[in-house]
């Protein structure tokens, strides 16, 4: 296979490959929104609990386009640095902290939004897997992980159903294992191994969070 019919049908691959792997009290967040209808077939397969990993990227005030830093999740925020570029703009750490609360609070509105009251899935001590739709340059989903990690998860894995190769070699030092179906030698876009990549709408990922709690009931 070097093509997914769509996210679901990746999804559901991806979840085989896991769920053979008995994985001791998992938890599965996914990145928004793609990463949503892959994840919602791999809490299924493992009867785990889903939740979302919300990241923000946070640029220098006068060059947005280049990231200072990344904010992830609003109930327990992490800063993930880059600590070339905040010391290259000379920016403080109040200043990172001023500059954190505006994406933070957009982080907040869509995690109202996605889960309306519900609470973030505890994930201390468990094996936390963290899935997107694909991986090519890896900056968004490097940030999730270092807040992941920072949330003490007794193993971290990195799953996905397609990344560039290199990427996951870059990322393979941060977590515990990395599960990838498809790593074609050269990734020109993550949407080149779907037939169906069209955007996921936030609609969709409210009605696939809202199935996801009810998979525990």
């Amino acid at each position: 296979m070097t093509r997914f019919a769509d996210r679901t049908e990746a999804g559901k691959a991806l979840a085989a490959e896991l769920a053979a792997k008995g994985y001791k009290d998992p938890v599965v967040l996914a990145l928004p929104r793609g990463g949503v209808p892959v994840a919602i077939e791999v809490a299924r397969a493992l009867h785990a609990p889903m939740d979302l990993v919300m990241v923000r990227k946070i640029g220098l005030p006068h060059q947005p386009e280049l990231a200072a830093a990344a904010i992830v999740n609003g109930d327990h925020p992490q800063l993930a640095i880059n600590e070339a570029v905040v010391a290259h703009a000379g920016l403080s750490r109040e200043d990172l902290d001023r500059l954190a609360q505006v994406q933070l609070a957009e982080i907040r509105r869509r995690r109202a939004f996605y889960l309306k009251d519900r609470a973030s899935v505890p994930v201390e001590g468990r094996t936390v897997i963290v899935v997107d739709d694909g991986i090519a340059t890896g900056a968004t989903m490097r940030a999730s992980l270092q807040a992941v990690r920072l949330r003490k998860p007794a193993r971290l894995v990195l799953a996905v159903p397609v990344a560039a190769p290199d990427t996951l070699e870059e990322l393979r030092a941060g977590v515990d294992e990395v599960v990838c179906l498809l790593r074609p030698r050269a990734l020109i876009a993550v949407g080149a191994h779907y037939v169906d990549f069209g955007q996921t709408s936030d609609e969709e990922v409210v009605r696939l969070m809202d199935e996801a709690e009810r998979l525990l009931l």
